[in-house]
């Protein structure tokens, strides 16, 4: 037992006074060293920083940061970049501790070169609720509704602050635009509601949009198990002050050992937050997540200002929410002028750092730095500075395989003086019998004689199927393997690490989504389609479409779908990209919402049903010597959480008893509704 000292020392008795109390002993003044109030001496610096905390309109003050270049000046006034954020403005504003702009921005959320080179004034605030400033924190807060019952949400504080900022600083053009990425790129797009009149342009890049479709939270009703950790951290305290825990180093063991995701959460106490609970409440595709899906809320908003909607086609977080909202509004823009798109080889927010590589992609040239300068930046200073016209094209879309930047008036590519020959056509890839996969649709005996033709024609620079992929016999018109929820497949290599950017640390998340999918292809719950070489290249632009005719023995079942692009058994130049299997587009659907996203129903077993989905947008081309793969699985773990395979209320909940192994069948026969096809948005030719 540990004594304090206290506990040795003689009690004083009530009514009387001890020695110790009458006789204390007389010490020196000695004052602190410290200052009252230390003024920081900054004279030396190429900027001003100055913290406010600007009142809302219901009295509620936000903490923001301020800096201001010295060459911002009231004879030359400068326009303002608006950055809001979760993630504290002081952390965002002070990467380095210097007397120099550049290296305190550089990080996470500033396109430094952009904005140092551009001489913009660069603000940053914390939203309500976190870190400095005042008011309640809800995640990604919706607007004034049925959802939020108060008379302020994210656009009206947007609003509050440009109001502020051009009315108090004197350096300031009266011009203002606002970016952003992932949360904070969901920021600028609720700006766009009823937009303060001083707002001239928004750059939301990566932006959370629909949590439950496919950003954040769930991907088609799958839920995204690994950012249970996230929604702790960020939500249990204002300033991200309580951490996550684990007992593993293996987050698959984590996952797997605590049963269900609810499960998982209840263990580490995560049901004491409040967007928890509501997530728990609300696991299909509701009113909750319908009526807070910004491109639905945008889609019904007079399109008012610019946007330069900026997507990665690797992005492991964020992949839906850029080319969903593009969806959205474009329709809108009639004249072209006010919807902008732009494409790259990134992973989430990558487009502001060095991006010449991903994981062991190399693209030639540092994508990122053409990104800011070429299109970002003209694209600002065009709508914030006197006298700038350049025009950037209304897409811009870097396309892998090649590795060149490519430029359209719309996405998906359609024929134009801008791109001649660039119009993607709907194909369909047909998943066939002994692992193949061609563009000819299966066939019976009969329709395979000289004269038939083929049931799907088209030029194709895939070789002629050889004469073992011939129609099974009946019966036997699919492909079957047998998925065992105790044994889920992992969607990278083990031992899975958490979420994470420190790649010191071992944290490779960022790349994810660029690993190879070799060790996938070879387990036996995975079912493995391959092309022939192809003799000539492929390209696709546009969203892939899974159209997966398949049967569970179970009453549930998650469905993932992989299109990959297998490199040559040998690669000169990069001898570790042999046989290399990268994921050019992937994504999973949970098998409940098939007839309805809101309605969840069991799954009739042992029968063939279709699946349609969308996938991620791809800008890529297939080269001569490349195959096309497919794979297909039924679980993703512990990226998503497991499907029990047996029909239950709210998955969350499952019990151990849940878990069941399932036989699951893909169909690829010539019978009447038993063709499996991804839809490739091929672009038959295109001049160089």
């Amino acid at each position: 037992m540990l004594i304090m000292p206290s506990a040795v020392a003689q009690t004083a008795q009530p009514g009387k006074s001890s020695a110790s109390q009458t006789d204390r002993p007389k010490y020196p003044n000695y004052p602190s060293e410290t200052p009252a109030e230390l003024k920081p001496a900054t004279s030396t610096f190429d900027h001003e920083r100055r913290e406010v905390m600007i009142a809302m309109r219901d009295g509620v003050k936000l903490h923001t940061v301020i800096l201001v270049p010295r060459s911002a000046t009231k004879a030359k006034p400068a326009p303002i970049l608006l950055t809001r954020t979760p993630y504290s403005a002081d952390e965002l504003t002070t990467h380095a501790q210097s007397s120099h702009l550049g290296p305190n921005l550089f990080g996470y959320d500033n396109a430094t070169d952009v904005i140092v080179d551009g001489g913009y004034i660069r603000v940053v605030q914390d939203v309500r609720g976190k870190y400095e400033s005042e008011g309640d924190y809800v995640m990604n807060r919706p607007l004034h509704g049925p959802l939020n019952p108060t008379p302020v949400d994210h656009s009206t504080d947007t609003y509050d602050t440009i109001d502020w900022l051009v009315k108090n600083i004197p350096e300031c053009n009266g011009r203002v635009g606002i970016l952003g990425i992932s949360y904070d790129g969901f920021l600028p797009l609720l700006a766009l509601v009823n937009p303060h009149p001083a707002l001239k342009v928004s750059v939301p890049m990566n932006p959370m949009v629909d949590g439950w479709r496919g950003d954040d939270w769930f991907h088609n009703g799958a839920f995204r198990a690994q950012n249970l950790p996230y929604i702790y951290e960020q939500v249990a305290t204002r300033k991200n002050e309580a951490k996550w825990w684990s007992d593993h180093f293996d987050d698959y063991d984590v996952y797997l050992q605590a049963g269900s995701a609810g499960e998982l959460g209840r263990q580490h106490g995560v049901e004491q937050t409040g967007f928890w609970r509501k997530v728990l409440e609300h696991p299909s595709y509701d009113s909750f997540w319908r009526d807070q899906a910004v491109d639905k809320i945008l889609a019904a908003q007079p399109l008012k200002i610019p946007v330069m909607l900026v997507d990665s086609l690797w992005d492991q977080e964020d992949i839906y929410g850029a080319m969903a909202m593009y969806k959205a509004i474009k329709p809108k823009d009639t004249a072209n002028d006010k919807v902008f798109l732009v494409i790259g080889p990134w992973h989430h927010g990558q487009e502001i750092e060095d991006a010449s590589t991903l994981g062991p992609l190399r693209f030639g040239s540092d994508t990122g730095l053409y990104f800011r300068q070429q299109i970002l930046r003209p694209f600002l200073d065009r709508y914030l500075k006197d006298g700038q016209e350049k025009q950037v094209a209304p897409v811009s879309a870097f396309e892998t395989g090649t590795n060149s930047w490519r430029f359209y008036t719309s996405w998906p590519p359609t024929n134009t003086s801008l791109c001649e020959h660039c119009a993607a056509k709907a194909t369909p890839l047909y998943l066939q019998a002994g692992g193949k996969l061609g563009f000819n649709a299966p066939q019976s005996a009969a329709a395979k004689s000289e004269d038939a033709k083929p049931a799907q024609p088209y030029l194709s620079p895939l070789q002629s199927p050889s004469p073992s992929a011939k129609a099974a016999p009946d019966g036997m018109g699919y492909t079957e393997y047998v998925s065992d929820p105790a044994k889920p497949v992992p969607f990278r290599s083990r031992p899975i690490r958490p979420v994470g950017y420190d790649v010191d640390k071992g944290y490779t998340w960022a790349f994810w989504l660029v690993d190879d999918q070799r060790e996938a292809s070879g387990r036996p719950d995975v079912a493995v389609f391959t092309s022939d070489v192809l003799t000539s290249p492929i390209k696709i632009s546009g969203q892939p479409v899974a159209n997966l005719v398949a049967s569970t023995s179970g009453t549930d079942s998650d469905w993932v779908v992989k299109v990959i692009d297998l490199y040559p058994d040998e690669v000169a130049e990069q001898p570790q990209m042999g046989g290399y299997q990268l994921m050019v587009s992937a994504d999973i659907f949970r098998g409940r919402y098939r007839e309805s996203l809101e309605t969840p129903k069991p799954i009739t077993a042992n029968t063939p049903l279709l699946y349609r989905f969308e996938l991620p947008t791809a800008n890529h081309v297939f080269l001569p010597g490349h195959r096309i793969m497919v794979q297909i699985q039924s679980s993703w773990f512990p990226l998503y959480d497991r499907n029990p395979q047996t029909f239950v209320p709210n998955i969350f909940w499952a019990k151990p008893g849940d878990y069941r192994k399932a036989t699951q069948r893909i169909f690829h026969s010539s019978a009447e509704g038993e063709a499996s096809f991804i839809e490739l948005p091929v672009v038959e030719s295109q001049k160089p």
